[in-house]
């Protein structure tokens, strides 16, 4: 009976790590901050309509919905995967606790002089009494325990039902300041241009680029410069190794790194949700948006004289080549299809273990021509 119940306590305590208590007080605050995120992004919406400024209003709105549903998403995926846990060790142990508790019944039930007809006498009726003794706080707080953990079940659920409601809201809310923050793109005319593109010169280009780099290295000649308008190199430089993802997502391949084929690039492919927002790190110069090659659609920045940055797998791109951006403005949208419900999400998440992060941004970033490791000029950009 001490072997099972080790085991049980084992099992139980490999399943909720931390305490039951704290797990959950830790993911109801986790929840909770994220509810607290799309409300605000909620308002920022609101607040963006008569917003003076309706790109940068609606930039942070977008990024602000994105950020309260990743936190959101990451909440109910961790309470339905804590949920499947409690209930594995449920079904592994529940017949192994039944038999101890049903002998230990047994033992506390028979009266006292069955108990001095032991078989074994009068030392088998004191033996059974200290293992009893013995065994019965360990049970006592292992049953707490298991009803601990079956509270934290009923409030897991709860929180995933709850949810839902929430995270449609914020799939509709996030889907509408998109299309708010495309027509605000396509409207707006306060931006200084620094380049006047050359027509003739870029579809030449176009039409004759076999490679990303090929294409690259013939930028600077598509384009005649307006020296009226300052680039900040120096400023680029000495921000390097604190640039932000231009996406909301996760590296999943880093620079030179082989693929499944073995196939290398010169540059970093970042795993993110469909339709996700992507932003320039940097104030920079457009060199180029549009289709290139089997890129899909490209957005071509120059932050600084003599650097590129690359960004390519985009669904949308906004602006137009020559345009100079503040940093943190809208280059674009990933493609792909959002999730159309809460409901939808929570089937998904359960299934695939999250991953509904379907799109890939490559961004390649290249200086006096050549491309250089981006884990130089990025942060945080997680393994």
């Amino acid at each position: 009976m001490r072997r099972a119940l080790l085991a049980l306590t084992v099992v139980v305590a490999a399943a909720l790590p931390g305490g039951a208590a704290l797990a959950q007080a830790e993911e109801s605050e986790a929840a909770r901050q994220a509810m607290e995120a799309l409300r605000a992004a909620a308002a920022s919406l609101e607040a963006a309509e008569s917003a003076k400024d309706r790109v940068a209003a609606l930039t942070e709105t977008v990024r602000a919905y994105e950020k309260g549903l990743e936190a959101l998403r990451e909440g109910l995926r961790t309470a339905s995967l804590r949920e499947r846990a409690i209930r594995g060790v449920f079904a592994a142990q529940s017949e192994r606790l039944a038999r101890l508790l049903g002998v230990l019944e047994s033992i506390e039930a028979a009266p006292e002089p069955s108990l001095l007809l032991h078989p074994s006498g009068p030392l088998g009726t004191v033996r059974a009494g200290m293992i009893v003794s013995d065994v019965t706080p360990a049970l006592t707080r292992e049953a707490r325990q298991l009803r601990a953990a079956l509270e934290e079940v009923a409030t897991l659920r709860a929180l995933q039902e709850s949810a839902v409601t929430l995270l449609e809201e914020g799939l509709a809310g996030v889907q509408t300041a998109r299309t708010e923050l495309s027509q605000a793109m396509s409207e707006r005319r306060d931006l200084p241009r620094r380049l006047i593109t050359d027509d003739e010169a870029m579809a030449n280009l176009l039409n004759s680029a076999d490679t990303l780099e090929s294409f690259a290295a013939g930028l600077l000649s598509a384009a005649a410069e307006d020296s009226t308008v300052p680039v900040t190199s120096d400023d680029f430089f000495a921000a390097r190794g604190t640039l932000e993802l231009p996406v909301l997502g996760r590296v999943i391949r880093r620079f030179d790194e082989p693929d499944a084929a073995g196939v290398r690039r010169p540059g970093w492919i970042i795993a993110t949700r469909p339709l996700s927002l992507v932003t320039t790190p940097w104030p920079a110069t457009v060199r180029y948006l549009g289709p290139l090659l089997d890129y899909g659609q490209v957005a071509v920045l120059e932050p600084a004289e003599g650097v590129l940055l690359v960004l390519a797998g985009l669904g949308q791109v906004f602006g137009e080549i020559g345009q100079v951006l503040p940093r943190g403005s809208p280059v674009g949208l990933m493609g792909g299809t959002a999730l159309a419900s809460g409901e939808e999400f929570l089937i998904t998440s359960a299934r695939d273990g999250g991953t509904e992060a379907s799109e890939s941004l490559y961004l390649e970033l290249r200086w006096n021509g050549a491309p250089v490791d981006p884990a130089e000029w990025f942060a945080g950009a997680g393994n």
